[in-house]
């Protein structure tokens, strides 16, 4: 008989309980099931028909990482992560014990959250022109000969002008933000942004923490805009090689 694929949600302690009545993706929901593995176990269950990235079944992945973390760390797999069958699951948990011991006690009481930094647009703008003489000249050879060649001159010495200062701006901001947390993680570079980075908190440290960024929101207003996002699972900090799927 072929094996049956696996759903991953996330690998957690042996001991870890699974709160009653879990379900997870699909429609209607599968029963989630934990998979022992040594000292670890996964949190799994049947992968549904045509699974696909639905806001129904993301909600459900991630409520569920986040209703596991009430009762103890997760290393949290991604959406969609798919194993060819239990035998192969306990395999390369037993291969990564080591590892998943090791990031399970660095998430452990701790979150994530993700910092984004965009340059200010209209408020930037006229921090802009005040203290850029070049940006000021461009716009006023745009008013006097407007036409094709000075509103790209002008656009692009903006939107240069928007990036640099926000990219001066960031550095403080990380700076401080950075000493409020229990490590960073560089996130993917993201249309837009001149930082993308997630911090790992800790639970009794996040209400400082979205206050601080809060505060450096309004003290560099006119430079950036800041978006936070988290708590969340601890994505970014249980290392590229935790995933156990093979799929």
């Amino acid at each position: 008989m072929a094996a049956r694929d696996l759903y991953v949600y996330g690998v957690v302690r042996a001991g870890h309980r699974l709160p009653a009545g879990s379900l997870g993706v699909g429609s209607p929901p599968a029963p989630v099931r934990r998979l022992p593995a040594g000292r670890l176990a996964a949190v799994v269950s049947d992968v549904p028909e045509g699974l696909r990235a639905r806001r129904r079944d993301l909600t459900a992945h991630q409520g569920l990482l986040a209703s596991l973390a009430a009762h103890g760390p997760v290393v949290p797999m991604r959406f969609g992560t798919v194993c060819g069958g239990e035998d192969l699951l306990v395999e390369r948990l037993a291969a990564a014990e080591r590892h998943h011991l090791s990031c399970l006690d660095r998430v452990d009481g701790r979150v994530e959250m993700n910092l984004k930094v965009l340059p200010a647009q209209e408020e930037g703008l006229a921090g802009l022109l005040e203290e850029d003489p070049r940006v000021r000249r461009l716009r006023d050879e745009a008013r006097r000969r407007p036409g094709y060649e000075a509103n790209l001159r002008l656009g692009e010495a903006v939107a240069a002008g928007l990036e640099r200062r926000a990219r001066e701006a960031a550095v403080p901001v990380l700076r401080e933000l950075s000493a409020l947390a229990d490590g960073t993680a560089a996130g993917p570079e993201v249309a837009g942004c001149v930082l993308n980075v997630s911090f790992l908190v800790g639970g009794s440290g996040h209400d400082r923490f979205t206050a601080a960024v809060s505060r450096l929101a309004t003290g560099h207003r006119g430079r950036v805009e800041l978006k936070l996002t988290g708590p969340m699972p601890c994505y970014s900090f249980v290392g590229p090689a935790h995933a156990p799927a093979g799929a």
